[in-house]
């Protein structure tokens, strides 16, 4: 079934008041690849009272429909940081919004984690608790350097002024925190009705162990409540955490660039370490306290997310508006596993979903594949089976098998030995589905890491055979993004000497009758005219064909490629050539592609 977003939905379901409102950049879509009906979904399925509001309109008191929340309002951004969202590499607007209802870019705002807690405050004064999660608030969860100011901005915690932020995918983080708000809401009612039984000010119950937990939210926020311990939440303290790791304050940062980097650095390592500290910074007078992240989700816990009822539809309130774009791409798809070992540079996955793959066990993936084959417009064909990289199913390290390695990139400078790859369990699965009723087939349309594919001897070749001739059409989408080893060290890539190779296997697995599609990124950090040229001279040379998917590098938060904009250095403060000037980046994007 759908989450109520509007007071007749409530009413049917017989709901005086919400337990949670998400408030979502996104249009609301029922589905397992929209981040608000994931977290909806799972904390209804916990048992609490969670409704909707998608792209609430910011002039008018939209946001105030459903009233105000028992526990706390959830506000996500959407699947995208709204910059990122709304602003190509060159400062244009987008116009088009493909999670938009009508596919026109005017329901999303800048800064929209910003924008909505702003508007939730303008309605509701000392409201319930405000939470922010989502990709936009994970990535700004620290100091970071903002794009289009073109400077270093505070945590998004203090810019907004909401409450709590969950980093991160939140579901763990997000149910433990319902549940502590849940035995504050449920102890203030406790309070209320024994207020309302005697005046007498002295009674026993008023000195009770846990007297905190009756108080307002506001006046336990720098108690040590005991929602304060849980993993994958930041909050704010007038006090610094003992035992905490302290990185270098926003003003430090802002002062120096060395700051910054050396905040990051540590920041980041943290991040990945199997033995995470408490991580706090200081902004003005006050910090910001980081808790270590979530234990990673084990695969039963992942089923369960993935497994849960999605209608799949767009909500009935907001198809009126017209078609949703991304419907086209995430209707009939299937998200196989989470996070990615790939670790580029520029890439928010690792600092978002997490370095670790966590696969869902093949009964659930075939589960949801006969779900889909169910609904009424089902066409037979699987749009995908895949996730972050595709072919990262079920690949795991024997060495690190529940965190990520603090020594090693998996597959940087070159695929780690210690890996272990899922090729072979991937094309049992791809089997298994296309093999289902009113399946006609099922396409893997994720970006794939070709390096793996070479790496992979025993059956890195099996699996180009299985997906060129049975789960491709007509092409198969790689990513090498440039090919001058500079650049390709400071994106974290490995070198291109293999892609010659993989061409050559592709072809032969292919019989010559698919071809590839390659991305390429200009105006990287590193990058000046020099370089493109090597790569113009590779694709000339090598590839012998004219390029059309080619993107002009974007700094997005708290990765280490804006990093390396910002600074102007590597990791080890070494200086970097970075092209900042609109017309040469896009002089060098002309060059490959014309």
């Amino acid at each position: 079934m759908f989450l109520p977003t509007t007071k007749e939905e409530m009413q049917k379901l017989g709901w005086d008041k919400p337990d949670i409102i998400l408030i979502s950049g996104d249009t609301y879509i029922d589905s397992p690849f929209i981040g608000a009906a994931v977290i909806g979904n799972f904390l209804y399925s916990k048992g609490f009272k969670t409704a909707i509001i998608a792209q609430p309109n910011t002039k008018t008191d939209d946001i105030a429909r459903l009233g105000e929340p028992r526990l706390f309002w959830g506000v996500t951004a959407g699947a995208m940081d709204s910059l990122v969202s709304n602003w190509t590499a060159l400062n244009k607007f987008r116009n088009d919004d493909d999670l938009t209802a009508g596919a026109i870019n005017n329901r999303r705002p800048d800064r929209a984690s910003m924008a909505y807690t702003n508007l939730i405050r303008r309605y509701f004064k000392n409201t319930k608790p405000i939470v922010l999660g989502g990709v936009e608030a994970s990535l700004r969860r620290i100091a970071h350097y903002d794009f289009k100011d073109n400077a270093l901005r505070r945590s998004i915690l203090f810019d907004s002024k909401a409450d709590i932020l969950i980093y991160g995918m939140g579901e763990k983080t997000t149910w433990e925190l319902a549940e502590e708000l849940r035995k504050i809401d449920d102890s203030n009612a406790l309070r209320a009705r024994l207020k309302q039984q005697t005046q007498d000010e002295n009674v026993n119950w008023q000195n009770r162990r846990g007297r905190s937990m009756c108080l307002p939210f506001q006046q336990i926020r720098d108690e040590n409540a005991p929602w304060q311990n849980i993993k994958g939440l930041c909050y704010i303290s007038k006090t610094p955490q003992k035992d905490a790791l302290e990185i270098a304050s926003f003003e430090k940062c802002m002062e120096n660039k060395d700051n910054f980097l050396e905040a990051f650095n540590t920041f980041y390592k943290n991040c990945i370490s199997e033995n995470e500290k408490t991580l706090i910074q200081k902004h003005n007078d006050r910090y910001l306290i980081h808790n270590p992240k979530q234990p990673i989700l084990k695969m039963e816990e992942l089923d369960e997310i993935y497994d849960l009822p999605y209608t799949r539809e767009v909500h009935p309130f907001y198809a009126k508006f017209g078609k949703v774009k991304a419907q086209d791409t995430i209707k009939f798809s299937i998200t196989s596993h989470r996070g990615c070992f790939g670790e580029c540079n520029f890439c928010s996955i690792a600092v978002h979903q997490g370095k670790v793959v966590v696969s869902r066990s093949e009964k659930s993936i075939i589960k949801e594949a006969q779900s889909i084959t169910q609904l009424k417009d089902f066409k037979g064909y699987i749009s995908d089976a895949g996730g972050p990289t595709a072919n990262m199913l079920y690949a795991y390290c024997k060495k690190h098998e529940h965190a990520g390695c603090e020594k090693n990139r998996c597959l940087f400078p070159e695929a780690c030995q210690n890996l272990i790859y899922g090729h072979d369990k991937q094309i049992e699965i791809l089997k298994k589905i296309s093999a289902l009723d009113n399946v006609k087939k099922v396409f893997v349309s994720s970006g794939i890491r070709y390096d793996m594919i070479c790496a992979d001897k025993e059956n890195g070749q099996k699996y180009l055979e299985e997906i060129s001739k049975n789960h491709i059409s007509g092409q198969m989408k790689i990513a090498p993004e440039h090919f001058n080893d500079k650049v390709l060290e400071l994106m974290g890539k490995p070198s291109a000497k293999n892609l010659n190779e993989f061409k050559d296997n592709f072809k032969k697995a292919s019989n010559g009758a698919q071809f590839l599609t390659y991305y390429f990124i200009a105006a990287y950090p590193g990058c000046s005219q020099k370089e493109m040229q090597d790569l113009q001279n590779f694709i000339k040379r090598d590839l012998k064909l004219r390029p059309e998917q080619v993107q002009i590098f974007t700094p997005t938060p708290s990765t280490i490629a804006a990093l390396f904009y910002y600074c102007e250095k590597d990791l080890n403060g070494a200086p970097i050539f970075v092209e900042k000037d609109r017309n040469e980046k896009q002089k060098q994007k002309r060059m490959i592609c014309g």
